[in-house]
C-alpha cells in the first residue's frame, strides 16, 4: 500500500499516485489535511484568497511568533461585513479545493480520513466511487489489519479536531492491528514539535498509550511538516510521518 499525509491541495501530485496506485493494483491511503488553509513557507491557500494577502502575513507573523491571542485579535478587529464576506468566499473555496483534490483519486482504490484542517462531511459528499472514508476502522489489507483513526488535537475548535477522549475511544474499539494509521503523532516531542512553523508541539498521548499497550509493528500519520524527527521507535513499534506531501509530492510504501 501507499500512504500520503498533508496533500494540502497538491491535487496534481495526488493524482499522479493515485495513478501509481492504480497501474500497481495497490491502495492508497490519505491520512488527512486535503485542502491548504495557509502554507506558512510561501503564504499561498485559501485564506489567502478569502482574506488577502496582507492580513494573512500579519496573521502568520504573530502566530509564527507564538502570539495566537495577538493573531485572533486582528481577526476580530475586522467589522462584521467583512467577517462575514471573507467566511463565505472561505467556504466557496473549500469546497472547491476538495472537489479539485479528491477528484484526483477517481478510479484508484483510495482509503481516505480528515485531519485538523479538514470538514470531514465535505470529504464523504466530494469522494469518488473508488474511494472510501474511514475513521475508527479497522481495514483488512492483504494480511494485515490496519487502523485508522482520522482527527487533530484540539487547537482552534476547527470540524476536523478531536479530544483525546475521543481518540481513545476509536483506538480502544478497533482492538489490536498490525499498522495503525492516523493523522496525529503520538505524544513523542520529537515527532510533533515543528522546527519551522513554530507553536505548540502536536501529538496525542491517546496514541502513545495505545501504540505501547497493543505494539502494531508501524505506525504512519501526518500533521507535523517539519517534525525534529521524522522516525522514531516507541517501544517495538516504528512510528513514521509520511507527509509532508504539499511539499514533497512523494508517497510512502508500506510493503
Amino acid at each position: 500500500m501507499l500512504l500520503v499525509a498533508d496533500v494540502h491541495g497538491a491535487a496534481h501530485a495526488l493524482g499522479r499516485v493515485a495513478a501509481q496506485a492504480r497501474a500497481e493494483g495497490v491502495p492508497l491511503l490519505v491520512l488527512g489535511d486535503l485542502i491548504n488553509i495557509i502554507d506558512y513557507r510561501t503564504h499561498e491557500g485559501i485564506f489567502v484568497e478569502a482574506a488577502g494577502a496582507a492580513l494573512v502575513a500579519e496573521v502568520v507573523e504573530l502566530r509564527r511568533r507564538g502570539d495566537y491571542e495577538a493573531a485572533a485579535g486582528v481577526w476580530h478587529g475586522l467589522s462584521e461585513e467583512q467577517r462575514r464576506h471573507i467566511r463565505a468566499r472561505f467556504d466557496e473555496l473549500i469546497e472547491a479545493e476538495y472537489l479539485e483534490v479528491i477528484g484526483a483519486l477517481d478510479g484508484a482504490e483510495a482509503f481516505v480520513t480528515y485531519g485538523n484542517v479538514d470538514r470531514p462531511e465535505l470529504i464523504k459528499r466530494s469522494l469518488p466511487a473508488s474511494a472510501r472514508f474511514v475513521d475508527g476502522e479497522v481495514l483488512t489489507i492483504g494480511e494485515l489489519r490496519v487502523g485508522v483513526a482520522g482527527g487533530g488535537m484540539l487547537s482552534a475548535g476547527t470540524a476536523g479536531e478531536v479530544s483525546e477522549e475521543d481518540m481513545a475511544a476509536k483506538l480502544d474499539a478497533m482492538g489490536p492491528v498490525d499498522v495503525l494509521c492516523s493523522h496525529l503523532p503520538p505524544a513523542i516531542r520529537a515527532l510533533g514539535c515543528d522546527v519551522i512553523g513554530g507553536g505548540r508541539c502536536k501529538g496525542s498521548e491517546a496514541i502513545r498509550r495505545y501504540v505501547l499497550d497493543t505494539a502494531p509493528a508501524f505506525h504512519y500519520f501526518g500533521d507535523v511538516h517539519q517534525p525534529q524527527a521524522t522516525q522514531w521507535r516507541l517501544g517495538s513499534t516504528l512510528c513514521r510521518n509520511v507527509g509532508y506531501f504539499r511539499a514533497t509530492g512523494k508517497a510512502v510504501r508500506h510493503g
